[in-house]
């Protein structure tokens, strides 16, 4: 007969329950481990699924990157140097994916004051691109929406490197942001980097420029600073492709504004977009032609 006044030893439920343990570890174990391989095969079988997983690590991981450091940036808020961790783990997700950012033409590089940098737009890898640029280039800073500054952590990082928002529904206000950017530029040899064609596109020429950024040069008084990056042929849309690939990025003399005003506009647009569009197509032949060896030697 069971004594009730003695205590029930906890061996035979401690030692269930470490069985129960070590069975759910391996359990877990082993979903993971398949999981992951799970993973790797739909990956290798579909280039759709490869495509959204890999923009969603992207996403995923550059919002990690932008915004783990806040704390560091709350120390010199509004400095450029406040994005330099930010671009250094963006260049290492770059390279994560697959992707290899080569930069070119550094002797190019505009040094004793401010200016525009204008980069063509092909996706919104090109954030790796601003990774790649920003403590190349230095000083730099970028124009922004304002809704971008309501993101939680990541408006409040954006504001923290130095990043200026403008109100695009209040065009007398964006008038205003932008004609006081021609200061920032010259009080703090800024280096705005600016994408001219306005949209994101994946053709093999450049899209027509938008005068936005020309107004600033010429407001400004100081040079244009063109940035061509080639064609991510590793990329496509359309058909939901995200392999591994190289892209160059080409920095070009600078282009002087010096004694320009508003009726040198179109002049000054032409040879810019002359100037990109011409090493655009060139870059990304070149890039085109290693593409194919390196498939074809798979």
């Amino acid at each position: 007969m069971l004594d009730k006044t003695q205590p029930i030893s906890p061996v035979i439920p401690l030692r269930f329950s470490n069985l129960s343990c070590r069975v759910l570890g391996v359990s877990c174990s082993s979903i993971g481990v398949a999981l992951l391989l799970l993973l790797v095969v739909v990956c290798a079988v579909s280039d759709a699924a490869r495509y959204r997983i890999k923009f969603v690590l992207f996403i995923f991981l550059s919002a990690i990157a932008a915004t783990w450091c806040i704390p560091i940036m709350l120390f010199q808020p509004g400095h450029w140097k406040n994005a330099l961790i930010p671009a250094w783990g963006a260049r290492q997700i770059a390279k994560l994916l697959g992707i290899q950012f080569h930069v070119r033409g550094k002797e190019n590089i505009v040094k004793d004051t401010g200016c525009v940098v204008l980069i063509n737009h092909q996706s919104g890898l090109d954030l790796c691109v601003l990774a790649e640029l920003w403590p190349v280039l230095e000083r730099c800073t970028v124009i922004s929406k304002k809704e971008i500054l309501y993101l939680g952590p990541f408006g409040l990082a954006s504001w923290l490197w130095g990043t200026i928002f403008i109100d695009r529904r209040q065009a007398e206000q964006a008038h205003s942001t932008m004609n006081s950017t021609a200061d920032i530029i010259n009080n703090r040899k800024a280096k705005l980097c600016l994408f001219p064609e306005g949209k994101r596109h994946s053709g093999t020429t450049l899209l027509p420029f938008k005068k936005g950024a020309f107004h600033v040069a010429i407001a400004s008084q100081t040079p244009i600073q063109p940035v061509v990056v080639s064609k991510y042929y590793f990329l496509n849309d359309n058909l939901k492709k995200f392999g591994s690939g190289k892209s160059y990025i080409t920095i070009l003399p600078p282009i002087s504004t010096v004694g320009m005003t508003k009726d040198n506009m179109a002049e000054l647009m032409d040879e810019a977009y002359d100037k990109m569009n011409k090493v655009f197509q060139e870059t990304s032949q070149e890039v085109l032609a290693l593409h194919v060896d390196n498939t074809n030697s798979k």
